[in-house]
């Protein structure tokens, strides 16, 4: 199961999460305003102790009943206050951080859209998944509740103490020993709570990936009877995060319970403290109650330090996992790209100068993928290209519409480099068909109008027509009909046949097909390539074909052997020349004498007149 862990930054929760602030910013008002009504409410809970000691001192001690009740009516209305207060922070910060949360995942969306094919080859999608969904709901928590209350309960026990020193300094000093040690315990907790959550959070990204590929390859695991071994796999992945949680919950567990036994140790001695002077007159029962009031009310604000750091740690690392994709650097444009494409040359088509390509990861001294690519498909004429497996067809087509970048050398469609054009302008004039077809959760005909912008019904009833897709009008809602995710509701012959559709609806200048045709049965593909034909006397294509009745729809065919061009001609040219393409064609078992036993050349085949190596 592939992994992507990106190693931590060395950088403090504060730092991690005071990126969050570009999308805090436009809420700040709202969120201040809450924080100030938290702050009066919790402070409020501090004002009772003192009516507890006007009521002991005064009422109590004078034998009043009245001034009783109306201590009584006090406390009601304080309680009161401080229920509408909380209630109106929560009322004050559900809608802005609710757009935060959707302005990230907006923008998260709008970058992996924009992000190279090579970073995705790489990440698992599980974890972009976790960062998009867990990780930016985790923000939102913390934007709602330990934000507020590190801030809050900061404050109400800086007041608290306040009012217990006036009250009685020398048992306030009691209660401020055990700050020392907390401050010492809740850093120590800090920095091992922040390994085990990104620990954590990594493990929900590899067990998603594993749920995503499980519900994706259902029917290759029931196929082949896999179901125990990936049952094991995600039992393994969840002992493993299981484990982690539990490393968490004893770290949270520990530290709680420190937080909590070393107050009430201080608060026990105050009251032993305290009593003694009351009893020797040095205090006031009144005061002596206010003060154990105080104290008391300020355990939670004291106790949720472990819990609030806890969450801020877990929000720290979300943050930090968010911005790990945020930060990934879009497909660049160059500066060619921004000024308008030049006009049409004489040396149209398309054309392949010295283009080299090697992966982004591959190690600098490895051998490219491509080596030397000279080609040069004319205006309006098809070109197949053939090759053994891993001679790199695939990897060339994709160079044309950018998905990957060249390493070396330059393409051109009708003169024009395709590095000075704009991606979209590009993916315009450049339409794909590859041989897996990715269909959407999406009717059949809005599958097939993502080939081309502003296109209607009748390009539509023209592309499935080309395609010999018109199955489509046999189901149940017609081109309504819903595929289903990754159009598994569909043959793999159907799939490809809309993915065909896809690719000529547009009625593109440039058309890149990735053996198209593999999918589908004799006689359909016969039909197919019958109405293929229409649509290639109009275009510039390229086509990689496995078959000969795909290099058929060629009028020249190109021969990639280990990452180079090694021969160039007609079908019936490289037949009687070449002998590794005669032997591609006739799908014998057996390799001819100049293949190795990998089945690549094992020397130079000479090239065919008007090729180039």
């Amino acid at each position: 199961m592939p992994e992507t862990h990106v190693e931590p930054k060395d950088r403090s929760a504060a730092r991690s999460l005071l990126r969050l602030w570009p999308y805090v910013k436009p809420v700040r008002s709202r969120l201040s305003v809450a924080a100030a009504v938290a702050i009066v409410a919790s402070c409020l809970s501090l004002v009772i102790p003192l009516v507890l000691k006007w009521i002991v001192d005064g009422p109590v001690a004078h034998r009043d009943p009245g001034g009783v009740w109306l201590g009584a009516l006090y406390l009601l209305l304080l309680g009161i206050a401080e229920a509408l207060l909380f209630g109106l922070r929560r009322w004050l910060v559900a809608r802005p951080l609710a757009g935060v949360e959707a302005s990230m995942r907006a923008d998260l969306y709008r970058h992996l859209q924009r992000l190279p094919v090579a970073f995705h080859d790489r990440w698992p999608s599980g974890q972009l998944l976790s960062r998009g969904t867990t990780d930016l709901m985790l923000l939102r928590m913390f934007l709602a509740f330990p934000l507020t209350f590190l801030l809050v309960n900061a404050t109400t026990i800086l007041v608290g103490f306040i009012i217990l020193l006036v009250q009685q300094w020398t048992l306030g000093l009691v209660l401020l020993v055990p700050v020392v040690p907390l401050v010492i315990l809740c850093s120590v907790f800090e920095t091992k709570f922040a390994v085990v959550a990104r620990q954590a959070q990594d493990q929900v990204g590899d067990l998603t990936t594993v749920v995503e590929e499980s519900v994706l390859g259902i029917r290759i695991i029931k196929g082949f009877g896999r179901n125990r071994s990936q049952a094991l796999a995600f039992r393994g992945l969840s002992q493993r995060l299981r484990g982690t949680e539990l490393d968490k919950a004893r770290l949270l567990a520990g530290i709680w319970a420190f937080i909590t036994t070393i107050p009430e140790l201080a608060i026990g001695a105050a009251l032993v403290l305290g009593t003694i002077q009351v009893a020797d007159g040095d205090l006031s029962a009144g005061t002596l109650v206010a003060f154990l009031s105080t104290a008391l009310a300020l355990r939670w604000p004291v106790e949720s330090i472990g819990f609030l750091l806890a969450m801020s740690q877990e929000s720290a690392t979300a943050t930090e996992r968010f911005f790990e994709v945020m930060d990934v650097e879009e497909e660049r444009e160059t500066a060619a790209e921004s000024s308008p494409a030049s006009s049409q040359h004489a040396d149209g088509g398309m054309v392949f100068e010295g283009v080299e390509f090697r992966y982004p990861d591959a190690e600098p001294e490895s051998v490219p993928v491509l080596t030397r690519i000279d080609l040069r498909i004319r205006p309006g004429e098809t070109m197949a290209l053939v090759g053994a497996t891993g001679s790199g067809k695939t990897t060339l087509t994709t160079l044309v519409p950018r998905l990957h970048d060249a390493t070396a050398g330059r393409i051109t469609l009708d003169g024009t480099d395709i590095t000075t054009l704009r991606r979209e302008q590009l993916r315009e004039l450049v339409s794909v068909a590859f041989e897996e077809p990715t269909l959407f959760s999406a009717s059949v005909g809005e599958n097939v109008l993502m080939g081309a912008d502003g296109a209607g019904e009748d390009e539509l009833r023209r592309a499935l027509s080309i395609a010999q897709a018109d199955f489509v009008h046999d189901l149940p809602e017609g081109i309504h009909t819903q595929v289903g995710e990754q159009g598994l509701s569909l043959s793999g012959g159907q799939r490809q046949r809309l993915a065909l559709a896809r690719a000529v609806v547009g009625q593109p200048r440039f058309l890149v097909l990735d053996d198209p045709l593999s999918a589908l049965d004799v006689h359909t593909e016969a039909l197919v390539e019958a109405a293929l034909r229409r649509v290639l006397e109009s275009t510039t294509a390229i086509v990689v074909a496995h078959r000969p009745s795909t290099v058929m729809l060629a009028d020249r065919v190109a021969l990639l052997s280990e990452g180079r061009i090694s021969a160039v001609g007609t079908h019936q040219e490289l037949l009687r020349s070449n002998a590794e393409y005669a032997w591609l064609m006739s799908g014998a078992a057996d390799a001819p004498e100049f293949l190795s036993t990998d089945g690549m050349p094992a020397m130079d085949v000479p090239a065919e007149k008007g090729s180039t190596r």
